[in-house]
């Protein structure tokens, strides 16, 4: 028979734990509940105290957790799922390296076959054509995110998006790049980092007029709410690629609050804007940057920034009066 010992525990001890109990049973000597004491791995009677077992397995993880947002990001059973992978990251890949598990080379017969349950494995991943459609396109938008430093969260919205459109046979008579390049547009300006139409074709593998009027199709059909782009939001971004000081990027953030005040922002192209305010903010700092600079770092003309940057000065000068 297993030695057992006594333990003491006193009501407020008890409180304090709150063990777990023990389903269907019973303790052997006064027929009290059984609780799980996880601290010193112990199954204790919550009535006389008897310990039935100790020195007990833990089989729940090693680390603690305070909510289910950090109990997600600890836990360590697999990949979480996303919607950036056609299956949802759900699926499993055959590794391309041809070696086995202690790192030596599979023979001639044994490359042979793991070719083949790569290719079957492929085709398994990729059932449909609405499967293969969705993964050209995934890729498409990662490839782009990637090309433009857009952050995971937009590729995630992005996905969403084109995913949607799929559901809702918006494809019929619309090339895949051009719904795809359009969703990630769309989900650009609603994370708030905006990337400009210039941008966007440069690394699309269609044209601006394709783009926009795809773009306009697609968030009318799926009644995205999307709001008119601040011109604010692309002025951290140039700012860096200037590498000009943070006085710089108040002052240009100020000459644009003066500018909508005076409604000198109505009709015109937010990414001006942005670089004219930033060009007109460098002089005030007197900061060194030329208009063929901003230009290039903004995709805009020099004739756009001139005419622009005349028009923040001129309204913080009426605010200033």
């Amino acid at each position: 028979m297993t030695d057992t010992t006594i333990r003491t525990y006193s009501g407020e001890t008890q409180r304090e734990q709150e063990p777990r109990a023990s389903e269907d049973e019973q303790c052997p000597e006064c027929g009290g509940r059984l609780v799980s004491d996880s601290e010193h791995a112990e199954t204790v009677c919550s009535e006389c105290g008897l310990v039935v077992e100790e020195d007990e397995i833990d089989r729940g993880p090693e680390w603690r957790a305070f909510d289910s947002a950090e109990k997600d990001k600890k836990s360590r059973v697999g990949a979480p799922t996303t919607k950036m992978m056609h299956d949802q990251g759900l699926s499993t890949n055959i590794g391309w390296q041809d070696k086995d598990a202690y790192g030596r080379s599979l023979s001639s017969r044994q490359r042979q076959k793991m070719q083949r349950l790569r290719t079957w494995n492929e085709r398994f991943r990729t059932r449909d054509s609405k499967e293969r459609n969705l993964k050209q396109a995934l890729g498409e938008i990662d490839r782009m995110a990637s090309a433009l430093g857009l952050p995971e969260n937009v590729r995630e919205t992005a996905s969403v998006i084109y995913r949607r459109a799929l559901d809702e046979d918006l494809l019929p008579g619309r090339s895949i790049e051009g719904v795809a390049t359009s969703a990630l547009y769309a989900a650009a300006r609603q994370a708030g980092t905006p990337r400009s139409l210039d941008e966007i074709a440069a690394v699309s593998r269609v044209d601006r007029m394709e783009l926009t009027r795809t773009y306009r199709y697609i968030v009318r059909q799926l009644n995205l709410e999307i709001k008119p782009a601040d011109p604010e939001s692309y002025v951290p971004r140039f700012i860096s690629d200037l590498d000009l000081s943070d006085e710089t990027e108040r002052r240009a953030r100020s000459l644009l609050e003066s500018a909508r005040k005076q409604g000198v922002h109505s009709g015109k192209s937010p990414v001006g804007l942005a670089a004219a305010s930033v060009y007109a903010a460098a002089l005030l700092t007197n900061e060194k940057v030329t208009q063929n600079d901003v230009s290039e770092v903004a995709s805009i003309s020099e004739v756009t920034i001139r005419n622009r940057y005349k028009e923040l000065l001129e309204a913080s000068d009426t605010m200033t009066v």
